[in-house]
């Protein structure tokens, strides 16, 4: 893959977020003031994606952080055991958060086929699964431009809603800060860093091309421009399309609002209107699901091939030469999950991630500043932490 395709890889992980989100921020926040979340957002993203650049220009193999964990920790004692356990969380979360997304693409379904019930549901989530698992199943240099093809949609729909808000926008509306908007108090801060979070989310996938860094072409410079470029790019689009929508919906009804941008369009040009916009958005959220897909089969890969884990798993294509048992795997354990809810999905996400997380004592890798560190930097460290200790560990290593 070329710099144009591992882009598209790393922004099409946006997904469904920017168009669901924006409410929430605003909710959070009380008002427009919430541009300093999304803002906050992007520059904790850029400097996560700076230590994910680097790690990915010097060591450009497929697994990504499975790889850095190795590397970091000595790949003949401890770095072994660090990297089968991130193994081993990806084993668990990649299924649940493919069929948890797959299952929110199936719900959000509902505005164009209200009559799906929970069996309907779970049945359309099987199916994108299986779809998923067709597309992926080909040389990456196809992937890569199914990529940049399903990217074309996203940015379709983007650009459709900022176009439209700018025609159509006011901007003393878009700008109506309620009164005491920004009042240094403890309740500002506790908004601003919910914000910020649903930001950061919104901003995530800018990793993903260091899933893929054996089949990217010059990786020591691609992989760097394509994770600051992918986060620059989404910032400014998600910035201009959430200004241009709360200045023609007032920003109290889009924050109680679950499906804002359909209705932005609804407004603007009728039903219709807003049932296309509902397509293109399940199709952004498709490019989700396929990306996320793309860069987790390559963690079982990876381990596969060096013989940190079955095998079977290290097989590729004899002619396409793509992994293919790490990939059927991956998506043939979501299929069964997508009959649970999306509740229970999520839940048993957020509980298995919370039981992987790195201990305290791994904090004397990170690269703590002299002094009193600025409440900043404990910011960007709490977001950041496992990718800052191996980079750090590396760095000693190189020096």
């Amino acid at each position: 893959m070329g710099l144009t395709q591992s882009i598209a890889v790393n922004m099409l992980e946006i997904g469904i977020g920017p168009f669901i989100t924006i409410g929430v921020i605003l909710s959070a926040m009380g008002g427009p003031q919430a541009i300093l979340g999304w803002f906050l957002g992007a520059v904790f993203s850029v400097c996560d994606g700076m230590v994910y650049a680097e790690l990915g220009a010097a060591m450009p193999g497929a697994g990504g952080a499975y790889v850095y964990f190795r590397e970091a920790f000595n790949p003949r004692t401890w770095g072994r055991l660090f990297s089968f356990l991130f193994l081993w969380e990806a084993i668990f979360v990649a299924p649940l958060a493919i069929s948890a997304v797959s299952m929110g693409f199936a719900e959000y379904s509902h505005y164009v086929l209200p009559r799906l019930d929970h069996t309907g549901v779970a049945a359309l989530a099987a199916g994108v699964c299986a779809l998923i698992t067709f597309l992926l199943y080909r040389p990456i240099e196809t992937v890569g431009r199914l990529s940049v093809v399903m990217l074309g949609v996203v940015l379709t729909a983007m650009f459709w809603v900022i176009g439209s808000g700018l025609i159509h926008m006011n901007t003393k509306m878009a700008f109506d800060f309620p009164l005491g908007a920004f009042h240094i108090s403890k309740t500002f801060f506790y908004g601003l860093a919910s914000a910020t979070l649903i930001a950061m989310y919104n901003y995530g996938g800018y990793n993903n091309i260091t899933y893929l860094g054996g089949e990217v072409k010059n990786p020591t410079k691609n992989i760097p421009r394509a994770i600051v470029l992918s986060v620059l790019i989404v910032a400014v689009l998600y910035l201009l399309m959430s200004v241009v929508i709360i200045g023609t919906i007032p920003w109290r009804d889009a924050a109680v609002s679950h499906a804002v941008v359909s209705e932005f369009i609804g407004k603007l040009y009728g039903s219709r209107a807003a049932a296309i916009m509902t397509g293109l958005i399940l199709a952004a959220t498709l490019g989700g699901i396929f990306t996320m897909s793309l860069g987790y089969s390559r963690i079982l890969y990876a381990a596969g091939a060096e013989g940190n884990f079955f095998k079977i798993f290290g097989r590729v294509h004899p002619k396409g030469h793509f992994p293919t048992v790490s990939l059927l795997a991956i998506n043939a354990l979501a299929i069964p999950l997508c009959w649970f809810s999306l509740e229970r999905l999520l839940s048993a996400l957020m509980i298995i991630k919370s039981s992987f997380k790195s201990s305290p004592r791994y904090l004397q890798y990170l690269p703590i500043p002299q002094g009193n560190p600025p409440p900043v930097w404990n910011v960007v460290l709490s977001g950041s932490g496992d990718r800052c200790s191996c980079w750090l560990d590396l760095r000693r290593g190189h020096a």
